[in-house]
């Protein structure tokens, strides 16, 4: 029986930091790199990266989007981008963002979470706009499968807001419910539970909420869109060990040099365990 995802993201980050890094193949980055905005490009990228970090960070975090938007042959490169970095003992955390109902959420959860897909990843991240119980599909097959989630519930987007912060009859907003559902999937899992949240670091002090899910909160907003490590306890509070930082710009923006990105990854390292409460 495979391992759950939560028992092997605290390993993971217990020793190597809990630092994820983004691969998110921009046009504006592949031309700072001096690629072509092409598949070559992306294939070139992808690997670099991989090679580059995967001995050193907890996660890797691949934004689909930008693989699909040159089709298949993209895809392709998806595929292998995600193999290549769990062969070399990286986890994967695939960046969908994937919503919907009934059979159609079945089918995403299919492409990133039954094992034998080219693109199974070690968690997905899902949108529960549509209800959470519409993501129960994912939630079974990622059980199933030793796999993860991290739901949208606290998103760094100003617009996240207008449906994240709205009240509901009982009194409890959006986000804050998203939290208890992954705190309820989670009860009694150890080391940790497998379903995450993710959580904005740039939003600021949170302590009305209830961040204590028993399971990983993936913080993305550090680097380029304004968050330091040194913010996080601030906005974590007693969460913080169960924090998984996503940094993309603030280290990809150093290639194509694969000892400048190791240098920024492991700078990035260093201030989060700094900031991190000793004992």
């Amino acid at each position: 029986m495979t391992e759950p995802f939560g028992a092997r993201l605290r390993r993971a980050m217990d020793e190597r930091g809990p630092l994820c890094v983004g691969i998110d193949p921009h046009a504006s980055l592949l031309a700072e790199w001096g690629l072509a905005d092409d598949v070559a490009g992306l294939e070139r990228f992808s690997r670099t990266v991989v090679e580059a970090l995967s001995d050193r960070v907890a996660v890797f975090k691949p934004q689909s989007a930008f693989f699909e938007r040159f089709g298949s042959r993209g895809v392709a490169v998806l595929e292998t981008t995600v193999q290549e970095a769990r062969a070399a003992g990286a986890l994967v955390l695939m960046d969908a963002k994937r919503g919907d109902i009934g059979s159609t959420m079945a089918a995403y959860a299919e492409a990133f979470l039954r094992k034998d897909s080219p693109l199974f990843s070690d968690a997905l991240t899902v949108s529960p706009y549509l209800g959470y119980g519409s993501l129960s599909p994912a939630i079974a097959l990622a059980r199933e499968s030793g796999a993860g989630l991290f739901v949208l519930a606290l998103t760094s987007n100003p617009e996240g807001g207008e449906v994240q912060h709205a009240v509901r009859a009982d009194g409890r907003n959006v986000g804050a419910t998203m939290l208890a559902h992954l705190a309820a999937e989670n009860t009694g899992e150890e080391p940790l539970g497998s379903f995450g949240a993710v959580v904005g670091a740039t939003l600021g002090d949170l302590s009305s909420y209830d961040l204590d899910i028993n399971g990983p909160l993936l913080a993305p907003g550090v680097g380029a869109q304004g968050a330091t490590p040194a913010d996080l306890p601030g906005v974590f509070g007693a969460a913080i060990r169960n924090v998984v930082p996503s940094v993309s710009r603030g280290v990809l923006r150093h290639g194509p040099d694969a000892g400048a990105l190791r240098a920024s990854a492991d700078r990035f390292a260093e201030e989060i365990r700094s900031a991190l409460p000793t004992g």
